[in-house]
């Protein structure tokens, strides 16, 4: 398979985020290894934050103990953290010689074996939610097109979580109003119960299951159930 066919096919792949199951770890992981595959580098990493949370590993290509402290140092300082805060690329770096500003970032980059290093954003419009940091060993730097390779596959991937965290907030919207649309049926059904048990009116009936629920601290629709299919009746007030 060429180059360009592979690029499209990891285009599709990060796109797709519809389905039931997206596991977004599996995602990230995912992504990391077609970065290190269609680019010359020897390992990527995800670095996510949640709003108002500090920068955490998300995904690596490289599970080694030294990646991992060396993602780790990427919380305090370091390339990763410093695309995160900006939103802007940082790198790609020479360690040995550009990095003065994470003296132990590029010490622990160098005992890992890496020599160029580079973290593009995570990012849609304003929105930041991490950062992509590459590394490679040796000091040959990466080429102007594979930092814009790698920032498109960021970017893909981006949209892709943003829009599956748009997808459930809608879901989680469209249960809330559908369970509130089938709460107030059996509350409009439980006020005419309770007002034909009464011999009085709806309003007076709605007021005292009101009074109940918050006494009692319950949901409206709760306690309307307890009236219609267990003949409960609250206080006549």
């Amino acid at each position: 398979m060429d180059r360009e066919q592979r690029l499209a096919d990891v285009f599709v792949e990060l796109a797709d985020t519809l389905i039931d199951d997206f596991d977004i770890i599996d995602f990230l992981h995912q992504l990391s290894i077609r970065c290190v595959e269609l680019l010359e580098v020897s390992a990527a990493a995800i670095m996510l934050a949640l709003p108002g949370a500090n920068l955490q590993p998300a995904a690596t290509s490289d599970n080694r103990a030294e990646v991992s402290d060396l993602l780790a140092l990427n919380q305090r300082e370091g390339p990763a953290l410093d695309c995160y805060r900006t939103g802007a690329p940082v790198g790609p770096f020479d360690v040995a010689r550009s990095t003065p500003q994470w003296p132990a970032f590029a010490g622990q980059a160098r005992r890992a074996g890496f020599g160029v290093v580079c973290a593009l954003p995570m990012r849609l419009r304003r929105e930041v939610i991490g950062s992509l940091l590459l590394l490679r060993t040796g000091a040959a730097p990466l080429s102007g097109a594979d930092v814009r390779l790698a920032q498109a596959l960021a970017d893909a991937a981006t949209i892709g979580i943003l829009h599956q965290q748009t997808l459930r907030r809608h879901a989680a919207l469209t249960t809330q109003l559908h369970t509130a649309l089938h709460s107030r049926i059996a509350i409009e059904q439980a006020k005419g119960v309770l007002a034909a048990r009464w011999g009085t009116t709806v309003d007076e009936a709605f007021h005292a299951m009101r009074r109940h629920a918050r006494a009692k601290r319950r949901l409206l629709s709760d306690v309307a159930h307890d009236i219609v299919i267990g003949g409960f009746q609250p206080e006549r007030v």
